[in-house]
């Protein structure tokens, strides 16, 4: 395992020394090892050693290079996308931004709007909504609800997620919005606010339309945030049955029998669309995102997606190896009340790494040093460089962790007589 930190003092917060005033960035690493080596500015000897037991191969740290996961593993599928949501790291994508049909896992989208209407309280999971004859009349899966009938919101909502019911689906979106069109204008603009740039919706079913697509990116997007925004409601995805009227149906997601932690979320299936899912699983601490679409019958569909998850828990592993706002180093102050300021990543820090790659992780801290006063707590001041051979580094800004004021006459005569007699170090690049 390799682990370097670089830092740099400009040439310009050089030539300023008589002025007493830091400033520019003008940066230039010199050799490692080099005399400019300072054991004030050295990582600590308890940093160095939490590094040697996390830092594990970083192959993936927000995302896994498209060509790299694909290389990895391919699909059937005419699109898929597959995600570990614990470090946000893409594990495999195929066509994830073409716009396709969704068929009915477009009803993932009616319900985050369902969930959001009931999260600000215009709605309650016992409110009735009474059955249209549009409603009733739908094609397709259906939960059999009958024209006029009063039906609790709860129960539609199962309809929806267990028996993939278009009927149920319509009498959500008339009892919200007063007609599915309306809805589906409503979905549009919340789907635009959301960032979902390759998804557009005509009504609230995924009944066939030439103008409705959705592509696989914002598939596993929607199912991301019903499971982070919404987890009261999110064990709903994993009931396997459901009656209503008489009639008993099966949850049609084939993986929440197979006990491999799958626990959400939709299929779909129409003529133009294929065979899709978009599924999640859960196993400890990791939790996978997947959808896949364009599989030629169910059996393939089950069986892909059963794969997919499989292959994804077992050939990686994900690990936290620095959390939010601690600190990793220590960094030189230029003119400051303090003389030194410490460096702490803006977020954690979350890798998903193949097993069996170990001691290829290379990580540098790089900041233009020393840094000049004052320093404002939380800004960022430097980054965390994390890479593979192979794979673009991936960078994590670094906070300082406290706040330095500009030091008083004394530190400025210091600071004067330290560029007189050439104690400032040079530009270097140091190891540890």
């Amino acid at each position: 395992m390799i682990a370097e930190a670089c830092r740099f003092i400009s040439r310009d917060q050089r030539n300023a020394g008589r002025k007493w005033l830091a400033q520019g960035t003008d940066c230039r690493p010199v050799i490692a090892g080099s005399a400019a080596t300072s054991a004030r500015s050295r990582v600590p000897d308890r940093l160095r050693r939490q590094i040697g037991r996390m830092l594990l191969p970083v192959l993936a740290l927000a995302l896994v290079s498209p060509a790299f996961a694909e290389n990895l593993q391919d699909t059937p599928a005419r699109a898929a996308l597959v995600v570990d949501l614990s470090s946000d790291a893409t594990l495999i994508e195929k066509n994830a931004d073409e716009r396709l049909p969704p068929a009915s896992m477009l009803k993932l989208m009616t319900l985050y709007m369902v969930f959001e209407a009931l999260e600000r309280g215009n709605l309650s999971m016992s409110d009735e909504f009474r059955t249209s004859a549009k409603a009733a009349g739908m094609g397709g899966s259906k939960m059999f609800i009958r024209e006029g009938e009063l039906v609790s919101v709860e129960n539609l909502i199962r309809g929806v997620i267990v028996q993939s019911g278009n009927d149920a689906a319509v009498a959500l979106a008339e009892g919200l919005a007063g007609t599915e069109e309306a809805f589906a204008r409503r979905m549009n603009q919340r789907a635009a606010e959301l960032g979902l740039e390759n998804s557009h919706f005509e009504n609230a079913t995924g009944w066939p339309h030439p103008d409705q697509y959705m592509s696989s990116r914002d598939l596993v997007e929607i199912a991301t945030l019903l499971i982070e925004q919404f987890p009261q409601y999110y064990p709903m995805f994993a009931e396997r049955e459901f009656s209503w009227d008489g009639v008993h149906q099966q949850n049609r997601n084939p993986l929440l029998s197979l006990d491999i932690g799958a626990d959400g979320l939709k299929t779909g299936h129409t003529e133009e669309a294929g065979y899709g899912l978009v599924a999640s699983a859960k196993r400890g601490e990791r939790r996978v995102v997947m959808a896949i679409v364009g599989m030629q019958n169910s059996a393939e569909r089950a069986h892909e997606a059963e794969r997919l998850i499989n292959w994804a828990f077992r050939a990686f592993e994900t690990r936290e190896l620095f959390v939010k706002d601690r600190e990793l180093a220590r960094a030189p102050v230029w003119i400051g009340a303090a003389s030194h300021v410490g460096l702490a990543p803006v977020r954690d820090v979350v890798i998903t790494a193949p097993y069996g790659n170990i001691d290829q992780a290379k990580l540098r801290i790089i900041y233009d040093g020393p840094i000049a006063a004052p320093i404002r707590k939380g800004s960022t001041i430097g980054r965390l460089e994390i890479a593979v051979p192979g794979i673009p580094p991936v960078n994590v800004p670094l906070i300082a962790t406290d706040e330095v004021e500009r030091g008083g006459f004394l530190t400025r005569i210091q600071a004067a007589t330290q560029l007189l007699l050439g104690n400032v170090m040079p530009d270097r690049l140091r190891s540890f």
